[in-house]
């Protein structure tokens, strides 16, 4: 985790061009953004604004055309695909609106599976499962599959799997999109309690204008361009 640097992440002059039978799509244009460590932000705007690009660019998926896009002070456009890949899974966690869960496996494997790629004994990687499930209040769920759990449940399954390599930041796409408002409300008290106890970077991508309240800061963006940020 980034305790050293003010700021896990750093966005500068980012601007990404689709060419779409031959005419070019500008999706982001010259964004710049500093997220500091264990903050819960959101990213909100209409559709086509953006906010995807935006999200993909900062999760690796995808690079910029223009501009630099900093993780733990590493550039991250300037990695290889197998860099990115081990950078990926080192740094970064993701949480999905369709939860993502490996259906044939329990919640405590669910939960271990990013660890599996790594130096992790199967010791180790079932006590770190363990310990997030039950602080996430899943502790009598752990030999569950996604099928017998709730969808509040299978999210915060999710969050334990995003959170489980000790990430410096976790990207979350409408992660309540699926999911009535109390467990909704659930989910969003976790992200905000977990940011603060971790010292993680959480970057949600929404359209509930209803949850954001809870954010300590939201960037609004329209257009491609960063239309102004809120720090509640």
């Amino acid at each position: 985790m980034a305790t050293h640097q003010p700021y896990s992440v750093r966005v500068q002059n980012v601007s990404k061009v689709y060419k779409m039978g031959g005419i070019e799509v500008d999706a982001l244009k010259d964004v710049s953004i500093s997220l500091k460590s264990g903050e819960f932000d959101a990213i909100v705007g209409p559709s086509g604004s953006g906010k995807s690009t935006l999200m993909h660019i900062l999760g690796t998926i995808d690079k910029p055309t223009s501009g630099e896009v900093y993780i733990d002070g590493v550039a991250t456009s300037r990695m290889d695909g197998d860099e990115l890949a081990e950078f990926r899974n080192r740094k970064l966690g993701f949480v999905f609106q369709a939860y993502n869960l490996v259906t044939g496996l329990d919640a405590e494997k669910n939960v271990e599976l990013p660890l599996m790629t790594g130096n992790v004994s199967q010791g180790e990687r079932r006590k770190r499962a363990e310990a997030l499930l039950r602080h996430l209040g899943l502790g009598e769920r752990l030999g569950m599959r996604p099928n017998q759990l709730s969808g509040g449940e299978q999210q915060r399954v999710a969050i334990a799997r995003a959170l489980v390599n000790e990430p410096t930041l976790i990207l979350a796409d409408e992660p309540t999109g699926n999911l009535d408002t109390k467990s909704g409300d659930e989910v969003i008290k976790f992200f905000k309690a977990i940011s603060k106890e971790r010292n993680v970077t959480i970057v949600m991508v929404t359209h509930n204008l209803d949850i954001v309240k809870h954010c300590d800061r939201v960037i609004h963006i329209r257009d491609g361009r960063i239309e102004r940020e809120v720090v509640n």
